[in-house]
């Protein structure tokens, strides 16, 4: 059984710091592609980073610079290391696979998901 666990949210104040961390189990992941997607209320789900099999890196214009996308060596796990965070970052995130290994910015795209993890930036 395929699983995304996502760990590291919760409440920071803005020009704060948070590290995300999902860990993948049930499968292989070494020839997918992780992202990170964020859903705010009423909003749509959007990418935020994502890493391909080969190991390009991939970033939303709204996050390029602050965050950080990485892989541990057995690609068993991927994390978002986030800085200078700011209100709107406030989302819930979530981890997703896709195994095809290429990273699209398209949340249909993706094969599995975990279940959300709450960032909340306060002002």
């Amino acid at each position: 059984q395929v699983q995304l666990v996502e760990s590291g949210g919760g409440l920071v104040q803005a020009g704060g710091s948070l590290r995300l961390s999902c860990a993948a189990s049930g499968r292989t992941f070494s020839n997918y592609a992780m992202g990170w997607f964020r859903q705010a209320p009423g909003k749509e789900r959007e990418f935020v980073a994502a890493i391909s099999k080969s190991g390009g890196i991939y970033y939303a214009d709204s996050v390029k610079g602050r965050f950080t996308i990485s892989r541990d060596r057995a690609k068993t796990s991927v994390f978002l290391q986030m800085n200078s965070l700011k209100p709107e970052d406030t989302a819930v995130y979530y981890c997703a696979a896709d195994r095809s290994g290429t990273v699209y910015y398209t949340h249909s795209r993706y094969d599995y998901w975990g279940q959300g993890t709450q960032v909340t930036v306060s002002s």
